[in-house]
């Protein structure tokens, strides 16, 4: 897996006259890669444009963005509803939690069968895996010492045997 685009965050709306617009983020990371990565914008993965950021303004819930080129309210309202999309390389935490991985087959480390990957749900203390294994939806935290690897090819994670984790 290469250098590819993840979305990130959603533009939700249009803050002062200058430009500046508030976020919806899509996992934990959102922000960092806002402010680290190389970003596009648009409506799909076939629709992306290149965005630069230029500031923020604030922080927590209410911070605000403002981004290179879009200097006037009217810009900024074109934005509302597009995503955000940041560049990451197959070692970027991010693809841990890619709704790429939705299907994939959730394995142990000794051949167990667990389920299929159905949802990510992004928590305070880490990110879960939700994994329906046929009966029932099992929570599994998304932290290294879990889960040992992604396999993009066969669709297959790979995840450690821990007593307690699968019953």
């Amino acid at each position: 897996m290469s250098n590819q685009f993840h979305p990130i965050a959603e533009i939700t709306t249009t803050s002062g006259f200058s430009g500046e617009v508030r976020l919806k983020p899509f996992s934990r990371y959102s922000i960092d890669y806002i402010m680290k990565k190389s970003l596009q914008i648009g409506t799909s993965y076939d629709n992306m444009n290149n965005l630069k950021l230029e500031k923020t303004v604030g922080n927590g819930k209410k911070m605000r963005f403002k981004f290179e080129g879009i200097d006037s309210h009217i810009k900024a309202k074109d934005m509302v509803g597009k995503t955000i999309y940041a560049s990451a390389n197959k070692d970027d935490k991010i693809n841990l939690i890619a709704s790429a991985l939705i299907g994939f087959r959730v394995v142990t480390d000794t051949g167990i069968n667990v389920g299929v990957l159905k949802d990510v749900m992004w928590l305070p203390a880490n990110d879960v895996y939700v994994v329906f294994n046929g009966k029932k939806e099992l929570l599994i935290p998304i932290i290294p010492e879990i889960i040992l690897s992604l396999d993009y090819k066969n669709k297959k994670i790979l995840i450690a045997t821990v007593d307690g984790l699968i019953d």
